[in-house]
């Protein structure tokens, strides 16, 4: 782990998407980081040690699924398939398909591995199974002020953890779409082993781009200047949740950071420390996965 002193973090931009408004100052307390995503091989030594089985492989309950096939029902996950050739990018079904038998060591579905994957980021992971993890490990999930604040690696306001170029000299700094999303993809095409990509100013790698990475903190349309401080997971919860879901969602989301391999300009610019996005405690996808943070 790489141990972030603390500081004041100018979070947020109002230069990109509504829900990364409004900037504003947060102070973060030291604490301690992964400087990797954790990886299959990680994730492999956990399970071993305690047989948890994640989300994506337990049976589904059908009083949670009114009025679904109950044939429908079975343990799997989200996976992100390319199409043929261009599509409405209004539509995530399009490039998104529900795959039964999907979860963290059969990503792509039945017959599939993560033989060759070791040091790739696992994926298929929901925030309960982020969570088991991190304490298992001794340590717990960051909050999104904690994620942003390293993934800035000691640029103040800049728009990437390298720079304010997506692209400097034409050269990828992270694992991100490269090329026509959803159905031509000149980069890796999936995740890249961690470390693949140049370490940001405080030594951490991938902290845009490869996957998205869970964080404790719900998800809010706009940034909530409830407190100075992190809201960690369990804390203010019946009022943060409610906020989350005050959408339409039934299921409380949290906030992933850092984008992922997935991210394209013209569809997805979220490789970026400010870069924000919902999703449901109960799903993990293809392109999901997490690191831990500690106390310092």
């Amino acid at each position: 782990m790489v141990l972030i002193e603390a500081g004041t973090l100018r979070m947020g931009s109002d230069d990109f998407y509504p829900d990364e408004r409004p900037v504003h100052e947060r102070k973060i307390a030291a604490f301690l980081i992964d400087r990797y995503e954790v990886t299959n091989e990680d994730y492999a030594r956990f399970v071993d040690a305690t047989g948890y089985v994640t989300v994506a492989e337990r049976e589904l309950d059908p009083a949670a699924f009114p009025g679904a096939d109950p044939a429908d029902l079975v343990p799997g996950a989200m996976v992100f398939t390319p199409t043929t050739g261009p599509v409405s990018l209004d539509d995530w079904r399009a490039w998104w398909r529900w795959q039964p038998g999907a979860f963290w060591c059969r990503p792509a579905g039945p017959g599939s591995s993560i033989d060759g994957l070791l040091r790739h980021p696992v994926v298929h992971i929901a925030f309960e199974d982020a969570v088991a993890y991190a304490e298992w490990a001794g340590g717990r999930l960051p909050t999104e002020a904690e994620h942003e604040y390293a993934a800035r690696g000691g640029l103040v306001g800049a728009r990437f953890a390298w720079g304010d170029e997506a692209y400097p000299d034409g050269v990828a700094q992270a694992n991100s779409w490269l090329g026509r999303f959803p159905y031509d993809n000149q980069g890796v095409g999936g995740t890249a082993p961690v470390g693949s990509y140049p370490a940001n100013g405080y030594g951490l790698f991938d902290m845009t781009g490869n996957v998205w990475e869970w964080t404790s903190d719900y998800y809010t349309p706009r940034h909530l200047r409830l407190s100075d401080k992190p809201v960690d997971a369990g804390k203010r919860a019946n009022l943060l949740a409610t906020a989350s879901a005050q959408d339409g969602f039934a299921t409380p989301r949290r906030v992933l950071k850092g984008g992922s391999h997935l991210c394209s300009p013209e569809y997805c610019l979220r490789f970026r420390p400010a870069a924000r996005s919902p999703q449901a405690e109960d799903t993990g996808m293809s392109h999901i996965g997490f690191r831990i943070a500690r106390d310092a």
